[in-house]
């Protein structure tokens, strides 16, 4: 760059541009003198300059790809505002979209090129530029795209990858079935978001029939980004594809207002109270009635069927609220009345943010040309919550493949003409797959007009034999299990000696003979953490509340954003140690890395000094905690430095880390069997209170 400000990159940055691991890079720091000096960050989190970084990997035959997207992107983020970053990004992908995928000069980047840019800015363009001839521009741009995103997690909410192409092929799928629409576009679709955020939707339509691409989106950087998205889209066709992005409130001022569209996908901003309530009381979008000031979504909803040609689809994503919100009753019950809404779809809580909840997919129909405006009597309602139970928190992250199987499937058991199309059909309990109904629409408009799919669907008795008898099946092993495990531990040999005259030490003291390593948690920045499970280049979070609930992560952060905030991130092999009374455990840490939130300590031990398990076992002890403890209540805090541990030669450790790791193993058996017993005595209580005892107790 032709500033000489430096560009600072992380410990774990440098592992990304050298290919190797961060402790890789943390043995280099303390092996050579030579490794250059941190010019910002904390001692927790250091920075470096990355041209004295490329220049000691140069000289130690360390670099691997000095001029890749890696070295790329940290000059990038240095620019340091998030619009400029992306509006740089955007440039690029704009340039790099021409005839044959580059610009046809090769120049230095002017103000007369790129307006509005500074030029550390335009100079990276420039960069981006050769780095899109060399590794393909569309390639290069997804990259810079999805790095700029992984930064501004917090800010920006996407749409999923997976999710966007159910939700295209779902509004494709539909528009076939029904009746074909003449309107001189020669067969290409038109495909509108009209909160199109960085264009995910938009491109996720794209790749199946030719298409027009619309979108809009209040966001101007999100809407430069999605419009170079856009053109360096491949078509069907052979040319460019076309496609039109503008930077404006669909609602407030739609660019698209004379628009109608074959296709409307949208992922619309939630639980917004300033969506132009006052402004738009007489809109004539209101078909179905003037959406409250609490229901943001609805107003969206009639948006996006207001934008549809005769016979056009809308697929929305909502969350789960607008299905049964009082406020919006009337205006449910006039979708329902008119035929307009088609289905509902609640999908498994990890689908997208949040990801906590159950989002839903709404899916609406505008009558084609002679269809008559009245309702078609039935709408489809598929529970994907409890077609795709949980087990555990780390069960978020749904199974693509097999619920994009199950909601294909619930919408093709119904024709796109009306449900009712095939009454016949439909009231055969086996035409529809297994938590999917088709519900009359007169049972739906009572005081609620609630369409959360799982107040309406009961799950089949055929779908509970085989589980209830895997679960069983499980139970059983479990049982096998606990019992070999048990039996090992009942033969340990424990001696009846008095112990009290072994020597002892501290954490802290063992942490000054440098046999051990503590790093305490820290409480990430406000902004900085999202739920469900972590983005690429993002890691689980753990906190006391979370250890309270099961032990199980419910949020995340990016590696970035946590080591800005020094928080200890523990790693395999760390041990990790709760440091309040009434959460108090030590255990080792297993699985792919872990940032810890208050109150929660990371011990790395030295491995020819102390043995990992040895140390998380005897810490662990419940004497210790008191020992430790800052008074006797349950909310006190455990000072981890006092904890003790025995002092005994590193062979002796090793022979009671054996018996440690057996009582953990223990311990995870009889939890699981806890969690499994109450799931058993759960689902054979709603078995017989519903009726399906068939034989003698």
């Amino acid at each position: 760059m032709t500033s000489s400000r430096a560009v600072p990159v992380t410990l774990a940055e440098i592992a990304r541009l050298a290919g190797v691991g961060r402790a890789a890079v943390s043995n280099w720091r303390r092996r050579h003198d030579s490794f250059p000096e941190r010019i910002g960050g904390t001692d927790l989190s250091p920075q470096f300059s990355l041209a004295e970084i490329e220049a000691w990997l140069r000289d130690n035959n360390k670099l691997k790809n000095a001029a890749g997207r890696e070295w790329l992107w940290p000059q990038f983020e240095a620019l340091g505002s998030r619009d400029e970053t992306g509006l740089a990004v955007a440039a690029a992908g704009r340039l790099m979209s021409g005839p044959g995928g580059k610009r046809k000069t090769t120049g230095p980047l002017g103000p007369a090129d790129l307006p509005g840019l500074s030029d550390p800015a335009r100079e990276l363009v420039g960069k981006a530029l050769e780095l899109g001839r060399r590794e393909g521009p569309a390639e290069t741009f997804e990259f810079l795209l999805r790095r700029w995103l992984d930064v501004h997690v917090r800010q920006i909410s996407t749409t999923p990858a997976p999710l966007a192409t159910l939700m295209a092929e779902l509004a494709i799928r539909l528009r076939a079935r029904g009746r074909a629409v003449s309107d001189g576009s020669g067969g290409v679709l038109t495909i509108l978001d009209p909160a199109c955020g960085t264009g995910h939707l938009l491109a996720a339509a794209s790749g199946n029939s030719p298409a027009r691409l619309i979108g809009c989106d209040r966001d101007p950087v999100l809407a430069e980004l999605a419009g170079a998205r856009l053109t360096l889209l491949p078509s069907l066709t052979g040319a460019e594809p076309a496609s039109r992005v503008e930077a404006a409130d669909s609602l407030r001022a739609d660019p698209f207002a004379d628009t109608r569209a074959d296709l409307v996908l949208c992922n619309p901003p939630f639980n917004e109270r300033d969506w132009g309530y006052e402004e738009l009381a007489t809109d004539a979008r209101w078909a179905h009635g003037m959406p409250p000031r609490t229901e943001p979504e609805l107003a969206w909803v009639q948006h996006c069927l207001a934008r549809l040609r005769p016979g056009g689809t809308a697929v929305v994503l909502l969350p789960p609220a607008v299905a049964t919100r009082r406020a919006g009753r009337r205006i449910r019950g006039s979708l329902l009345r008119t035929g307009q809404l088609r289905a509902v779809v609640a999908l498994p809580p990890g689908c997208a943010a949040p990801h906590s909840v159950s989002l839903h997919l709404w899916i609406l129909r505008m009558p084609a040309t002679g269809e008559t405006a009245q309702g078609v009597g039935e709408l489809l309602l598929a529970d994907g919550v409890a077609r795709f139970p949980r087990v555990s928190a780390r069960d978020s992250v749904p199974d693509w493949e097999a619920l994009g199987a199950f909601v294909r499937s619930a919408v093709d058991a119904v024709g796109q003409e009306g449900l009712a199309e095939d009454r016949a059909s439909l009231s055969s309990e086996h035409a529809l797959p297994e938590c999917v109904a088709a519900v009359p629409v007169i049972d739906l408009l009572d005081d609620e007009v609630d369409l959360t799919p799982g107040r309406h669907i009961t799950p089949r008795a055929s779908g509970d034999g085989p589980r209830l008898s895997d679960s069983w099946s499980e139970f059983g092993k479990l049982v096998a299990d606990i019992g070999d495990t048990g039996g090992r531990l009942a033969a340990l040999a424990l001696s009846d000696a008095e112990t009290g005259t072994q020597p002892t030490t501290t954490v802290g003291e063992l942490a000054r003979a440098g046999a051990l390593t503590l790093r305490g948690g820290q409480q990430p920045a406000n902004g900085t953490v999202c739920e469900g499970q972590p983005a690429d280049g993002g890691v689980s979070l753990l906190t006391v509340p979370d250890l309270l609930l099961g032990g199980e992560p419910r949020s995340w952060l990016s590696r970035a954003d946590a080591e800005a905030a020094g928080t200890a991130v523990a790693e395999p092999g760390d041990v990790v140690v709760a440091g309040v009374a009434r959460a108090f455990s030590a255990w080792v840490h297993q699985g792919r890395p872990l940032a810890l939130g208050p109150q929660l300590y990371a011990l790395r031990v030295h491995p020819d000094k102390l043995d990992a398990w040895f140390l998380a076992g005897s810490l662990r002890a419940p004497a210790n905690a008191r020992q430790a403890g800052t008074h006797a209540s349950s909310s006190s805090r455990v000072d981890v430095r006092k904890l003790q541990v025995r002092q005994v030669p590193l062979a002796q450790q090793r022979q009671y880390s054996e018996a440690f790791q057996q009582v953990a193993a223990f311990e995870r058996l009889v939890t699981r069997l806890n969690t499994l017993g109450g799931g058993l005595v759960r689902d054979l209580s709603d078995e017989l209170a519903a009726g399906r005892l068939s034989g003698t107790v």
